[in-house]
């Protein structure tokens, strides 16, 4: 482990950030990021992201310091966009662009040349920068609005990439990426120059980092190997720690053990001088000596066994501390009743259809901007017209044509009026409202108390519970919009999931895989992250294409 170096290009001293509730966001954060390419990991709630918008200028630290050797261009975990802004606004070379094409055209204003500068082959450069993130040079007079929300993210990182500044930072940039454009940005991201700090949980992202550090409770820790080296020094550490804790627990029994057996020898020692001095059997003045010897030697013993027993307690303290003792998740989704006949909902295009039915997971992938989260809309969006039904497990089975409703066009029909949704950009919630106000919205007839213990299971405890939505880390307020979905009552025959591991740590997703694995109803997952969708153990991955066509497919085996 590493901390500062005389390479490094960002120096944290004693950073300290209260958000204006006084909630501590870090507290007295020392370390350092040097030149490379660095992943920065934690668990959702750690700081991350606000320590990068501190390092990028737009957070003031509370108290402690910030060094950085450049300047710093960053790229945030939820980038808001201008959607009439040209794609050259988005990638910042507008007004060098316009003012050569001016030139170009006649105008001879000292403005438009002063504006160029030396920046004369700015749209080769661009141009450039667009076929690097795989997308067409013509891109660079289109409105952002004409881009999927994958492809606008490649064009923010294209355009850092170009300004070449030397400290980048990226907060989650996989979100919403689609295979391809992943691709890309592994491509890019391997021949990337200068300081490069990635706060991702994407393992395939983290793995093309030179190093990898951790914000873990009041620490930066940077360990000189991609994730999987540190994850696999990490476990090997934490279990030399449990066995350490095993050796001191029984080192610490032993001298306790042996400080009591002291204590009886010198209670019997007691009982017998005394004894001794009542019957008379030696004299007073040899009684007395004696006394006298025994209270010293017993003194020494008392402080020898004493000592021994703490040294020991010592050692067991430290062996704990040294042990992660993280609190985790715990999503028990409830049993929505839904039996093996019973069809939920039926995906189509012009040709085919697919039945969802019983506690079936389906995965539906597919490009950026094909029409994924359309679907899942019109599927929820129908769902309040649909027939529950009043026997579930007399559902006609999907197989006869005349329960099957006509799909001409692509479309998701419910079966379940039943559905609980999960969209893409957690965009349902108050962020004005706290966090219980928002759940108690949509659970009213919980009592209060009760539905902050259940929050609490969500890891959302304390002061948290009351802080507006809008202030909350991305993975936190993916834990509160879980937590609305799942208090509702009735449970949810399907749950309907958009891009769920977007923002996740990596503890977090094991949570979700494990809940969404034994959940007894239905799941249909949107998910470019292959290593998530490979863990639910898919019964049906359908693949939409740009033509609105459905097919179903396998997924690759996951490296």
């Amino acid at each position: 482990m590493s901390f500062l170096t005389p390479s490094s290009a960002v120096v944290l001293d004693r950073v300290t950030f209260t958000w204006p509730d006084g909630s501590t966001a870090l507290d007295s954060v020392s370390g350092a990021f040097g030149a490379g390419r660095t992943g920065l990991v934690g668990r959702n709630g750690s700081g991350k992201s606000t320590l990068l918008r501190l390092i990028a200028g737009e957070l003031t630290p509370t108290s402690g310091h910030i060094t950085a050797t450049g300047e710093v261009a960053y790229l945030p975990q939820r980038l808001t966009l201008d959607t009439h802004a040209r794609v050259a606004e988005l990638l910042g070379v507008a007004g060098a662009l316009d003012a050569v094409r001016a030139i170009a055209a006649g105008d001879v204003d000292p403005a438009r040349f002063d504006e160029v500068g030396d920046d004369w082959d700015v749209e080769a450069r661009a141009e450039a920068a667009l076929a690097e993130a795989g997308l067409d040079p013509s891109f660079l007079d289109r409105t952002v609005g004409e881009l999927s929300g994958g492809e606008a993210v490649l064009v923010a990182i294209a355009g850092i990439r170009a300004r070449r500044a030397p400290i980048t930072l990226l907060d989650e940039p996989t979100n919403n990426l689609d295979r391809e454009a992943r691709a890309r940005l592994g491509e890019m991201v391997r021949s990337w120059r200068g300081t490069l700090v990635v706060v991702s949980h994407d393992v395939a992202l983290l793995e093309l980092m030179d190093d990898t550090a951790e914000l873990y409770g009041r620490e930066l820790s940077v360990f000189g190997g991609p994730y999987s080296e540190w994850r696999t020094w990490l476990d090997t550490e934490q279990e030399s720690a449990k066995q350490a804790e095993r050796d001191a627990k029984q080192a610490f029994r032993k001298e306790k053990r042996q400080r009591i057996e002291a204590e009886l020898k010198l209670a019997t020692r007691s009982q017998m001088a005394k004894k001794a001095f009542e019957e008379k059997r030696v004299p007073k003045i040899v009684a007395n000596g004696r006394k006298m010897a025994a209270q010293v030697s017993a003194g020494r013993l008392r402080t020898e066994v004493a000592e021994k027993e703490g040294t020991a307690r010592d050692a067991l303290d430290a062996a704990g501390h040294r042990i992660r003792n993280d609190a985790t998740m715990k999503i028990e989704l409830p049993d929505p009743g839904v039996s093996r006949s019973r069809r939920i909902a039926t995906l189509g295009d012009a040709e085919r259809f697919w039945t969802i039915q019983g506690p079936e997971r389906v995965a539906l992938i597919g490009r950026n901007g094909v029409g994924k989260t359309t679907l899942l809309r019109r599927l929820v969006d129908e769902a309040g017209s649909a027939d529950p039904g009043a026997d579930p497990g007399a559902d006609p089975a999907p197989s006869d044509p005349a329960s099957v409703p006509e799909v001409s066009v692509l479309s998701g029909v419910p079966h379940t009026d039943r559905i609980g949704y999960l969209p893409q950009r957690i965009d349902g919630l108050d962020e004005t409202a706290t966090v219980v106000e928002n759940v108690a919205a949509r659970a009213p007839e919980i009592p209060e108390k009760d539905l902050r213990n259940r929050l609490a299971r969500f890891l959302i405890r304390g002061a948290a519970m009351d802080r507006p939505v809008g202030a909350l880390s991305g993975g936190e307020r993916f834990r509160v919009a879980l937590a609305t979905l799942l208090l509702a009552d009735p449970a949810p025959h399907l749950v309907v999931l958009d891009e769920p591991t977007n923002n996740l740590d990596l503890d977090t997703v094991d949570q979700v895989v494990q809940a969404l694995r034994a959940y007894r109803g239905a799941v249909l997952v949107v998910s470019h992250d292959d290593a998530f969708l490979q863990r639910l153990d898919l019964d049906l991955t359908l693949e939409l294409d740009a033509d609105g066509a459905l097919s179903e497919v396998s997924l690759s085996p996951h490296p």
